[in-house]
């Protein structure tokens, strides 16, 4: 992933060199309280610990947000078909705040009190195969007179009732599945897990997230091809090819007042760049006709008038609350899919940790760490059911990806991303007019967002030995299968007969999430076969976490916030528990790994010397 996404040839997108903006300015390059920043040999303009100016983490929030805006508009209007209201814009208008509204609550939760890690949290894709499933399920079916616009009466308390108890009963099934997910992170059943979870599980089980998602890329982006492309070629261009391109900007300091600087806008703004080009491109094509008036026409739904009757029929403010569907049910193949979902997601969500922390130079999370952080997902999986969103939350590689291209690693631009989140859950206006991105907009991105994540997941084969005939076998064949099954299973529903209801439908929803089958083999196979820890990559993931664990950095990064656990509640109870952070003992803590960066291989794949290792 990393060498696919930025490079290390130029200096920091904010580094001062005879007057180019610097993060340093202005005694910017102090945290709070007057204390220094944390020495890092990385290229990042702003480590995990760093503070950036107030109006550039408002902006790189907005960026963030843009960026996740794509996974959670798609979650509520991928299932809206299935909650029978693909005829019910207003109705997708609440559950798209909704989803914003609970996704920066739980962003918050994650930044202060889960792993600590700069990790935007929102509606997972993970949850959305065994969803899917189980209302594919007969009893779960859409009436056919919902399939109808001349017949739906998106007023009347009998349509309100047909989808109402569908996400009620996707409402329980999520609540009972994230205490699952709680029970594995606070418990720290999941670092016992990590022994045996090694690169050939995680690989497949993140690539197996975007991979079976190309159809529904390209079919948004084949609304208009030209529009999809230009976004795409947007995106692309300013990450990739302007990276390196300092535009003078207006500046105002202290010493020098108001003067000009340079700053690498491409860099740091390329998603939210190429975002609002195409989209002022889609308004001027639509005010001028040269797109297509007639529903039926292709192009049509690139106009920026289509979704214009949302935006008029939104509340200005609306406030989410628990419960606002009515009282969850629960069944047992809704619980056993979404269970399924929340190991796929939890997988993933240990790999998006592992991954952050390389591109924002800051040591691997240890145990307590990644304990902490998967309970608090599953916090906020419950507090997601509560709410309704229809969906769980989790961590968002979108935008550890983002990360990687902007090269801003501050937790404290996702607090502010957090807090934009929030706001434009109850700013219900707000929340519609981006919900009225056209299609083809979001399918260009869609396309460089499923790309990142897939390289997301391969990049974890980095640590295995890839000219081992046994892990070739291991990876390829758990990506074969968690493509093939599940694309069968779809087809041939009748297939799976048990002769017990339930029981089937447990099996069709497992059978057809492509996650769960192709992570499933791939920790079977990885687990079973022979092959040394090396080999399996597993001695160099070890490795990693016990440097880690004891570093004075990995306390400064993971520790909880206000001193809890290191000068307050250090009691022989609290210290007992697996999510709470570890005190340093005896000198330990002074030379670790204080950084896996993006820059720690080089074109050709090889390592420089030192370049994993600072002397604290």
């Amino acid at each position: 992933m990393n060498s696919a996404i930025t490079s290390c040839e130029h200096p920091g997108p904010l580094q001062t060199v005879d007057g180019v903006l610097s993060s340093h300015e202005g005694g910017q390059g102090r945290e709070k309280g007057g204390q220094p920043r944390s020495p890092s040999s990385s290229p990042l303009a702003y480590g995990v610990l760093d503070i950036p100016p107030w109006y550039l983490c408002i902006f790189l929030g907005v960026q963030h947000f843009l960026t996740a805006l794509g996974g959670l508009v798609a979650v509520p209007l991928i299932l809206a078909k299935d909650l029978c209201l693909q005829h019910d814009p207003l109705t997708q208008s609440y559950l798209i705040s909704t989803m914003f509204f609970v996704s920066g609550i739980c962003t918050l939760l994650q930044v202060f009190l889960g792993v600590r890690l700069p990790i935007l949290q929102g509606g997972t894709f993970a949850f959305v195969a065994p969803s899917v499933a189980m209302l594919s399920l007969p009893t779960w079916k859409c009436p056919t007179w919902t399939l109808n616009a001349s017949l739906v009466n998106t007023s009347s308390p009998e349509f309100t009732e047909e989808w109402q108890k569908r996400i009620r009963e996707l409402q329980g099934a999520i609540m009972v599945a994230s205490c699952v997910q709680m029970l594995v992170g606070f418990s720290g059943l999941i670092g016992f897990l990590m022994r045996f979870i090694g690169p050939l599980t995680v690989a497949p089980t993140i690539a197996l997230v975007a991979l079976p998602l190309f159809d529904t890329a390209g079919s948004d982006a084949g609304i208009h091809w030209g529009i999809a492309a230009t976004t795409v070629f947007l995106i692309v261009l300013f990450s990739q090819y302007l990276k390196s391109i300092a535009v003078p900007v207006p500046v105002y300091g202290r010493e020098k007042k108001c003067h000009t600087s340079k700053f690498y806008l491409f860099q740091v703004f390329p998603v939210l760049m190429g975002l609002c080009i195409s989209w002022l491109l889609c308004f001027v094509l639509t005010v001028t006709n040269a797109l297509p008036s007639v529903p039926t026409a292709y192009g049509y739904l690139a106009r920026t008038d289509t979704k214009g009757n949302v935006l008029n029929q939104a509340p200005w403010f609306r406030l989410p609350y628990p419960g606002q569907w009515g009282r969850p049910t629960i069944s047992l193949a809704g619980v056993f899919g979404i269970i399924a979902g929340v190991i796929s997601s939890v997988v993933e969500s240990v790999g998006d940790y592992y991954a952050c922390a390389r591109l924002v130079g800051a040591p691997p999370p240890p145990k307590h760490a990644i304990n902490r952080g998967i309970g608090i997902e599953g916090l906020g999986c419950l507090l997601a059911g509560a709410w309704g969103t229809g969906n769980g939350t989790t961590s968002f590689s979108e935008n550890v990806g983002a990360l990687g291209i902007t090269r801003v690693g501050s937790r404290m631009v996702i607090v502010a991303a957090g807090c934009v989140l929030l706001l434009m859950g109850i700013f219900g206006k707000i929340g519609a007019a981006f919900a009225t991105i056209p299609t083809p907009v979001i399918g260009g991105m869609f396309l460089v967002m499923f790309g990142v994540i897939t390289a997301v997941g391969i990049s974890n084969l980095q640590y295995v030995d890839m000219n081992s005939s046994r892990n070739l076998f291991v990876f390829g064949f758990s990506i074969y299968c968690g493509l093939a099954v599940p694309s069968w299973v779809n087809k041939n529903p009748e297939k799976v007969h048990t002769g017990i209801l339930q029981l089937d439908q447990v099996i069709q929803v497992l059978l057809t999430t492509g996650m769960f089958v192709g992570g499933l083999l791939g920790f079977l196979l990885d687990n079973t076969i022979p092959g040394s820890l090396e080999e399996r990559g597993l001695l160099t993931w070890n490795q990693i976490q016990e440097e880690s664990e004891e570093t004075t950095k990995a306390l400064e990064v993971y520790s909880l916030p206000c001193g809890i656990g290191t000068k307050f509640c250090t009691s022989s109870c609290t210290r007992g528990l697996p999510f709470w952070p570890r005190l340093e003992h005896g000198g330990k803590g002074e030379v670790g790994v204080s950084q896996l960066t993006l820059c720690s291989q080089d074109s050709s794949g090889e390592r420089p010397k030192g370049a994993t290792e600072t002397r604290m």
